[in-house]
């Protein structure tokens, strides 16, 4: 196992990319009927009838992506994924753009605040803003997650 990355070895500025993830029209309408059926993200022809002109993800299903392509990232760094305690939530999350069939997105996190936990000493508090870019690197989304990661055992 590779070592764990503490909070304490977490720095404010320090970031990691996220690998590109084409998304399909099939997941979109998936995601869609599941969670958000507005007709705007189950067909074209509806979307077309709204300042969407043709079929857009939404931005709910936008989030959920960015939030795989995060967690991969992390898998891929073995230490940072052991020290994750999950989220208190999220700030100021924004949909800048539609993601649209075949649009293939990636991103990244930059860490810009973190704070040792009062209440509890075993954790550490990981604010990062994330940004995800369709394949023109426009920016589709951002969000800042709130996150607690494992602090150095004594």
């Amino acid at each position: 196992m590779s070592e764990i990355i503490y909070f304490e070895d977490t720095e404010v500025g320090s970031s990691i990319e996220f690998e590109p993830l084409t998304v399909s029209r099939e997941e979109i309408v998936d995601f869609a009927r599941a969670f958000d059926p507005q007709p705007f993200h189950l067909s074209d022809e509806a979307a077309a009838l709204t300042h969407f002109g043709s079929l857009a993800s939404s931005g709910w299903h936008t989030t959920a992506l960015a939030m795989k392509m995060m967690v991969a990232a992390w898998q891929a760094n073995p230490g940072m994924q052991a020290a994750s305690l999950g989220a208190l939530g999220v700030d100021e999350l924004r949909w800048l753009q539609p993601v649209r069939p075949g649009d293939t997105l990636h991103g990244q996190s930059e860490v810009i605040e973190k704070k040792a936990s009062k209440s509890r000493p075993e954790m550490g508090i990981v604010k990062t803003l994330v940004t995800v870019f369709n394949q023109r690197d426009e920016p589709v989304l951002t969000m800042k997650p709130i996150a607690m990661f494992r602090t150095r055992p004594a």
